[in-house]
């Protein structure tokens, strides 16, 4: 399959700058019946009549960090981003100008702040990737990157506007309560309180994952067949405790629906071949393209993806491609609003 079939024309002007307010008062397009697509044009807060009592959504849990670095090495200007913990606070990033680094190396990120952030080189890997060992004077590494760092908005967002303030809070889910990503899972920024109590209200409840989403997400297609691209491996976790009841909900008529792509990967990375959702701690690289056999979820919430993009790729997986090329056809009609701090659908195969 060509990376090509999966490109289609967004005009720039449909990509978000910022989140609406409330959150909850973005739009939200249903889209039901794999291979028939049946269209509906709704707001996020019209989603609790979209479930049935029963139906379980699954959150990711994950906190962005402070995950963009800059410094110089010599004269010449350098960029990171974090992507992936190794462990500790030895951690892979890419860095744009990464020719000026060597093994051994040693940068001062600190910018004449209060924090101390100083990386060494350990070893450099192909597309600018760089694996550092941080010093931090005693620090958390965490504290040290709320210092000193910027938030890693997705380039299509940053190169059209500076990064603020704003942001730090913009860029964090509802649900946001363990540091480690470097992008948001931005299906659930549409989740407000309000919406939680219509909710469960309706007989809808929620269970958390945790997935440390990676800079890869960002990352073109460069390969010309789908095949051939090669995705980042992300650090994802489900307890067993998390994993019996959702085997429960679904084996009493509930269906599970996955609140954005990472939730989706991380449980679909740990069902079994019949279906049943395993306790799970560790990397996960799945990619997932049409032809997918499809084990754990029953519906995704997920924004509006990018031409071209892996993401793409993957409801195209749940829903048909055809299907897909229509309902995006639609919402560029429509003037949704793409990308992170975009809208949203509710993909119901």
């Amino acid at each position: 399959m060509l990376v090509d079939d999966f490109d289609f024309h967004l005009p720039e002007d449909r990509i978000a700058l910022r989140p609406v307010s409330p959150r909850d008062s973005a739009r939200l397009l249903t889209v039901r019946g794999k291979d028939v697509g049946a269209l509906n044009d709704l707001h996020f807060t019209d989603l609790p009549g979209q479930l049935r009592p029963g139906d379980v959504l699954v959150v990711n849990d994950t906190r962005v960090i402070p995950a963009q670095l800059f410094a110089k090495v010599g004269e010449a200007a350098i960029g990171v981003t974090l992507h992936k913990r190794e462990t500790g606070n030895r951690w892979w990033s890419f860095v744009k100008n990464a020719r000026r680094l060597k093994p051994g190396t040693r940068v001062d990120f600190s910018q004449g702040g209060s924090a101390v952030l100083i990386g060494e080189v350990i070893e450099k890997a192909d597309e600018g990737g760089v694996l550092w060992q941080f010093e931090t004077a005693g620090q958390p590494l965490e504290s040290a990157l709320h210092s000193v760092g910027e938030m890693p908005l997705p380039p299509y967002i940053a190169r059209r506007r500076g990064i603020d303030a704003q942001d730090f809070s913009d860029y964090q889910t509802l649900h946001a309560a363990k540091d480690g990503a470097v992008a948001a899972p931005t299906a659930g920024l549409h989740f407000t309180p309000r919406l939680w109590s219509a909710l469960h209200a309706a007989g809808i409840s929620r269970e958390t994952v945790t997935l440390h989403v990676g800079a890869g997400t960002f990352l073109p297609v460069k390969a010309d067949r789908v095949e051939d691209h090669q995705m980042h491996a992300e650090w994802g976790s489900i307890d067993d405790q998390t994993a019996l009841r959702l085997n429960a909900a679904r084996a009493t008529g509930g269906r599970i629906i996955a609140v954005g792509t990472t939730s989706l990967r991380l449980l679909e990375s740990a069902a079994d071949k019949g279906g049943a959702i395993r306790a799970f701690s560790g990397d996960t690289s799945i990619f997932i393209t049409p032809g997918y056999r499809w084990k754990a979820i029953d519906g995704l919430i997920t924004n509006f993806h990018l031409p071209r993009s892996t993401l793409f790729m993957l409801v195209s997986a749940l829903m048909g491609l055809d299907v897909m090329r229509k309902a995006y056809a639609h919402a560029i009609e429509k003037e949704y609003r793409f990308y992170s701090y975009g809208d949203g659908s509710l993909l119901l195969p």
